[in-house]
């Protein structure tokens, strides 16, 4: 394999509920990899409410964000603490935390998610 090198308008949008997904890097993804996936991430009113979830551990890069925060804690009905997103900040969310993405009306967080393949 030889190196990709693309530019994110080079990636399909996909609305998911809650969010529009672009696949860079991974399995089902615009350069395939099956160790790890890398990809954005839009939350706003055009993808409608995000339903809190969990997953695998996760890094996240926020490259910009408007009146939106992140919810996380233990339990899907119990997401204790809220911090307000700016562009810039990182986030290591660990395995199985509980965490969504939210935001005022007219608002917005655009991230970079990476973790690693999970099948």
């Amino acid at each position: 394999m030889i190196m990709k090198c693309f530019s994110r308008e080079a990636i399909d949008k996909e609305v998911l509920p809650g969010r529009v997904i672009q696949r860079a890097i991974g399995n089902n993804s615009f350069s395939r990899s099956q160790i790890m996936t890398v990809g954005f991430a839009h939350y706003s009113a055009e993808a409608g409410p995000m339903e809190p979830h969990q997953h695998a551990e996760e890094a996240i890069y926020v490259t910009g964000a408007k009146d939106g925060w992140v919810e996380y804690g233990p339990h899907k009905d119990n997401l204790e603490t809220k911090v307000a997103l700016k562009s810039g900040m990182v986030l290591h969310v660990p395995e199985g935390e509980w965490h969504v993405f939210r935001y005022a009306s007219g608002g917005f967080v655009d991230i970079v998610f990476m973790y690693a393949q999970v099948m």
